[in-house]
């Protein structure tokens, strides 16, 4: 340990504590014990076979994993001359095969331990040839060094033992059906044993499994073509991967570890007492004098161990969160309080699903609000004055000397990389905070990225007190240089430009520079030569860049001013790293600094129409956006920040009486939710209550009252400010959320309320609605142009038309008052509801009151909303269309399927009956037998194309639809799908995700959706050529029919897709379901046969 990284800062402290590697001696572990001498000398020595092991370590490690890594390497950031560094980009897992390769296939991992180990050498080449980018001919590999490692292992892992144990049963003929258990828990205690023996770690089992297994077992099979994907959280989840890291075997993080001088506590509690998977890597990364293992030089395959750690405590996370996401709920307090008043007890029932939430550091919602925070940061503080980009250095001293004396890289210790960059990250806060380096600092923020290399970075914010910002051109010269120093006027300086400040060579020069795109520098360089500094039209600093012949010669090129980046001369000699400091052009500079939430903005504001769908895939769409490196999962495994603040932003939320947001979990009756305390003591509550206690809480307004009280957590009460400052920030509201948003814009103007009716009184005149008081205080303007858009456009528009623009108006929230702009247009609006409600009902001369006419038009309206994803609920100031009309008749989808002719529907029933073959008309009673009986059933009728399917559909649905009940044929193509009456595609109809995954939860079914509605009385669903269809989509379907069926009978939640009578058709002969660049293993898998249904 450094002693800067100790806990507390002063130099009085006469025994430093350290956190970083043990939690101030609350984490305590048992050491790795020194490697075999084969493994060591190859690791430690400098001869020629030593230098080929280590540069080919995770190539000779891979021959004697286990098991497979599941992650994409990232391969293009090695093209080149530079470092290496290890990327992985997408979800990371382990796998493992079974203990004989399939027919035709090659051994691998597992598999070379047991098959043909008579010339195992050979297999153990062969078997990682096309992994690796170099070398890719097998007999670059050194046949004596797989020797020596391949009888090591033999000696010293419990897992070889194991594996060979089986080898020699298959080779003794006793049994033909073997299987390993890798045995999923320990009994000893971790915190002092992790040292494992053959029979604590593994188990032959001959025959059934039985019952002794444990859900975190691994079962390898005899001969299977599927992988089966290990737990995270198995002790062994390390050593099978990584067997030249941990050659005996040594067990990797458990779940019963406490911290040291804990035990499991007797009662509940919410300190938290167990280890945590990012305290146990944090310690093993740590070098101690007493420990000597391979692990921290292992160089290239230390990098690939950091990213693997880092991705098991992320994906353990994430595991949370999907566990829990499946029972964990949200609401509003006054929709479970009518739910109750209905006698609707059942959780499941009300609520959405909860999915990656904003304390999850990375996502979409993380990154959002940290935007809105640096955007609260810019209106208290205006515009941030200095953009500075601080990069890590690998030749620093402190490194430099600290790798030459275990004998490595910079590169190979991405973990030191990390650890001195935060040292000194640390130290320049301090001076630019507390030394006033630029003046008075009034709020500083950073957030932290890794190059693609691998290098970590930070771009920081400044914001200068009024009285010290940067005024004019001439300031901007005293604090920023552009320019490359005289040798002779300061030669540290001119070295330390020379070093780190010059960009390029690129250009014409170096066409293969990283910063070149489409020919040109994505940088901008050269810059243009100018005499003084100046500021353009839109505000960025053109810096002084005099042409003054000096030079420096960089890549074999001579290099001029106009390639120096920017730089403080104070920092760059202090810190001697890469260091551009730039004045900033306004927000520009924010925007930058989170430039992934501006790219997810651009996604989401691409769609016009919204769908349910929209935190379905959260979980597999982060996956697929990140990358990790060695560095940055060493700076997450070790809890640096990713976003620093100061002052903090304290977010403020609101909501409208009895809305406030209710957690709960699905198992727990509304009764017992709603008692809950907590639930009448929201922060939003909180600040009324303290208006009434403190007479200094009148005078700020909500968003200012942080900077005066501080909102206590495990009190839910606010008290006065002692010392410090904090900036609020009042949660986001948009037009479109009604009452909501006016609440909102009321709470930046009125102070110190003490009630809901306080914020709706302006001059003593207490009004009926939020939106009502915002109009009085002149915050909202009318809407005459609207209503004579939509008068105007009744001229040559149809009312359908007109509804769609009225609910485009509704949900961008143009308009201010929208019960007036109803009431001034809804005859417009409704001109074609008559003839349709005619129509509907066969009814010439039907009449319809102007009560009814108006329930309509809003049903109508109401369906227009819903399909994008809004509700009339939001918007109260327009009545609500009757629930009952609105259930009978607003449900499109339950009112297409109950159209059909009965009558002649029963007549072609009658006709084509008796038109069924033996085996048609057995299948055809199964089905209907089954569909009568109302408990459920799943079928597969198989047969080749012109077999009769089409008409067996076709009879089933005439017969079921005769008698005015619904069912619902879907096939896997559209063109399928059009040979079936009332077909569909299965996604179209079941909104099932178009990449649907394993991690997929269900389909996008939202509780009180039309399409729940029709689905409850649904009868019978018909799947044709469901063989070409991916297995994930039928257990996305089961799982969420599960969960609409349970709210009306719990025990369907038990059954195959609810209860439902589902009848699948098809060919396996035909097309099987397309898996990219997948083996023929991976299509069998993905087939429905490989289903757990």
């Amino acid at each position: 340990m450094w002693y800067q990284e100790r806990v507390r800062k002063s130099r009085k402290s006469k025994k430093p504590q350290f956190s970083l590697c043990c939690m101030k001696g609350k984490v305590k572990l048992p050491l790795l014990q020194e490697p075999p001498t084969t493994i060591k000398d190859l690791v430690t020595n400098n001869d020629v076979k030593s230098k080929h092991f280590i540069e080919n370590i995770r190539a000779y490690n891979m021959m004697f994993s286990f098991t497979s890594m599941g992650g994409n390497i990232d391969r293009t950031v090695n093209r080149g001359r530079s470092t290496y560094s290890f990327r992985l980009h997408g979800q990371n897992y382990h796998s493992i095969g079974s203990l004989l390769p399939t027919e035709g296939s090659r051994p691998k991992f597992t598999q070379l331990y047991i098959y043909d180990t008579s010339d195992e050498v050979s297999n153990r080449k062969h078997a990682i040839r096309w992994k690796f980018d170099s070398p890719n001919n097998p007999d670059a590999f050194d046949g004596e060094i797989i020797g020596k490692l391949q009888q090591m292992l033999d000696e010293h892992n419990p897992f070889t033992k194991a594996f060979r144990m089986a080898r020699d049963s298959f080779a003794s003929n006793e049994c033909k059906d073997l299987k390993v258990r890798l045995i999923g828990r320990r009994s000893k205690d971790g915190r002092t044993y992790n040292l494992p023996t053959t029979s604590e770690v593994a188990a032959l089992i001959v025959g059934d499994i039985g019952t002794a297994a444990d859900e975190r077992d691994i079962i390898v099979e005899t001969r299977i073509g599927i992988l089966k994907r290990i737990n995270e959280l198995h002790p062994s989840y390390l050593a099978l991967q990584y067997p030249l890291l941990f050659p005996y075997g040594e067990d990797g993080f458990q779940t019963d570890i406490y911290h040291s001088g804990k035990e499991v506590p007797t009662t509940n509690t919410k300190k938290r007492f167990r280890l945590t998977m990012r305290e146990f890597f944090s310690f093993r990364i740590m070098e101690r004098r007493i420990e000597r293992c391979t692990l921290l030089i292992a160089r290239k395959l230390f990098q690939q161990f950091l990213v693997d750690a880092y991705t098991m405590i992320e994906t353990e996370r994430i595991n949370y969160i999907r566990r829990n996401q499946k029972t964990i709920r949200a609401d509003k307090y006054i929709s479970l309080k009518e739910s109750v008043g209905r006698g609707i007890t059942n959780p499941a029932s009300k609520g959405r699903r909860i999915v990656l939430p904003s304390s999850f550091t990375g996502c979409a919602r993380y990154m959002r609000l940290n935007f809105q925070d640096a955007m609260a940061t810019c209106k208290v503080f205006g515009y941030p004055d200095l953009f500075i980009t601080f990069t890590c250095n690998p030749k620093w001293p402190e490194i430099t000397r600290y790798v030459k004396r275990i004998g490595v890289r910079p590169e190979d210790r991405p973990d030191i990389l990390c650890r001195v960059f935060k040292i000194k990250l640390d130290q320049l806060i301090r001076d630019l905070k507390d030394k006033r380096l630029f003046g008075r600092v009034q709020a500083v923020m950073y957030t932290v990225e890794f190059q693609k290399r691998g290098l970590p970075h930070v771009h920081i914010l400044l914001f200068l007190h009024r009285d010290d910002k940067i005024p004019n051109a001439e300031h901007i010269d005293k604090l920023i240089c552009a320019e490359r120093p005289e040798k002779n006027d300061n030669p540290c300086l001119f070295e330390a430009v020379k070093e780190l400040m010059i960009h390029g060579p690129c250009g014409a020069a170096n066409h293969k520079s990283p910063c070149m795109e489409n020919g040109k520098c994505s940088k901008h360089f050269p810059k243009k030569f100018t005499e003084h500094t100046t500021v353009d039209e839109e505000g960025y600093p053109v810096y002084r860049r005099r042409d003054n012949g000096a030079k420096v010669v960089k890549g074999g090129v001579e290099l001029d001013n106009r390639y120096v980046v920017p730089y403080n001369p104070k920092l760059l000699l202090k810190y001697r790293a890469h260091i551009n400091v730039e004045w900033c052009n306004r927000s520009r500079s924010i925007k930058y600094l989170f430039k992934y939430i501006n790219k997810g903005y651009d996604r989401v504001t691409a769609t016009v129409s919204a769908t349910d769908t929209d935190d379905i895939d959260e979980i597999k769409s982060y996956y697929d956006c990140r990358y990790v490196s060695a560095c940055e999962a060493a700076w997450r495994i070790f809890g640096f920040e990713i976003h620093y603040r100061t002052p903090s932003v304290e977010r403020l939320n609101f909501h409208l009486p009895n809305e406030q947001s209710v957690i709960y979990n699905e198992f727990d009756s509304l009764d017992i939710v709603l008692e809950k305390s907590s639930i009448e003591e929201t922060m939003f509550l909180a600040w009324m209550e303290c208006n009434k206690k403190y007479q200094e809480a009148k005078n700020p307004t909500y968003v200012d009252f942080p900077s005066k009280f501080v909102w206590k957590r495990n009190l839910r009460e606010w008290t006065p400010r002692k010392k410090g400052y904090s900036i609020g920030r009042i949660y986001h509201a948009s037009p479109g959320t009604g009452e909501r948003f006016y609440l909102r814009t009321l709470l930046n103007h009125v102070r110190g309320p003490r009630s809901y009716e306080d914020i709706r009184t302006v001059d003593g005149v207490v009004y009926p609605t939020f939106k009502d008081a915002c109009y009085v205080r002149g915050l909202l303007d009318d809407d005459k142009e609207y209503i004579d858009g939509i008068t105007e456009a009744s001229h040559w528009g149809t009312a359908t038309y007109l509804r769609s623009h009225f609910v485009m108006l509704l949900i961008s929230g143009s308009i201010s008052r929208s019960e007036e702009v109803w009431d001034k247009t809804w005859h417009l609006l409704s001109d074609d509801i008559l003839h349709k409600q005619r129509m509907f009902f066969q009814v010439e001369d039907l009449q319809l009151t102007e009560e009814e006419l108006k329930n309509s038009t809003l049903i109508e309206i109401e369906g227009i909303l819903q399909r994008n994803g809004s509700s009339l609920k939001r918007f109260p100031s327009i009545t609500v269309p009757d629930e009952i009309l609105t259930r009978e008749k607003g449900n499109k989808l339950l009112a297409e399927e109950l159209r059909y002719d009965r009558k002649s529907l029963a007549e072609e029933h009658k006709r084509i009956l008796p038109n069924l073959t033996d085996e048609q008309r057995k299948i055809y009673d199964e089905v209907m037998s089954a569909v009568d009986r109302d408990q459920g059933g799943t079928f597969f009728v198989y047969g080749y194309g012109g077999t009769g399917k089409t008409f067996l559909w076709r009879t089933l649905c005439a017969g079921i639809r005769s008698r005015g009940e619904i069912v619902l044929p879907v096939a896997s193509s559209g063109i399928a799908s059009l040979l079936l009456p009332g077909g569909r595609t299965a996604h179209s109809r079941f909104r099932i995700p178009l990449n649907v995954t394993e991690d997929s939860t269900c389909c996008a079914i939202t509780p009180d959706s039309d399409l729940t509605g029709l689905l409850i009385k649904t009868k019978l669903i018909i799947w044709d050529e469901a063989p070409m269809t991916h297995k994930y989509c039928f257990e996305a379907l089961d799982r969420s029919l599960r969960d609409v069926m349970r709210t009306s009978n719990p025990h369907c939640s038990n059954k195959p897709f609810g209860g439902k009578v589902v009848v699948f058709g098809g060919d396996f002969r035909q097309i099987l379901p397309v898996v990219p660049k997948g083996s023929r293993q991976d299509i069998v898998f993905s087939t429905i046969n490989s289903s757990y249904l």
